[in-house]
């Protein structure tokens, strides 16, 4: 992910607006698919993205009295940050792969072989 909470809350926009982008088009142009279940597949995707926006800001519980020397305070914050972005990270990479195995599930079995059709054909 990103080097810095700028750059990680536009990656997440991103990632989310190209999942909630397939889904509409998928809804337009694929005859057959439940556009029911599409929409609950779009406001999870909602879900997702403004759940882990809220999670990008969040700040280091000690300050550096709490420490021997500075050294040890930045090694410490250095290590609280990594664990928290590195945990956001994985979570959300595993929502985003719930929510492609349920895009996946509700294509119709006809678009599922033309879309494999169309791969070995690359």
């Amino acid at each position: 992910m990103a080097s810095n909470k700028r750059l990680l809350k536009k990656e997440i926009r991103m990632i989310c607006g190209s999942l909630a982008g397939e889904c509409v088009i998928a809804k337009l142009t694929v005859p057959g698919i439940n556009s029911e279940k599409i929409n609950q597949i779009i406001y999870e995707i909602a879900g997702l993205q403004e759940n882990a926006l809220k999670r990008v800001s969040f700040d280091f519980p000690q300050s550096p009295k709490s420490f021997g020397t500075p050294g040890e305070y930045r090694k410490a914050r250095r290590a609280y940050f990594n664990a928290g972005y590195g945990k956001l990270k994985d979570e959300f990479n595993a929502h985003v792969e719930t929510i492609v195995k349920k895009m996946n599930a509700e294509l119709p079995q006809e678009q599922k072989e033309a879309n494999k059709a169309a791969a070995k054909s690359e």
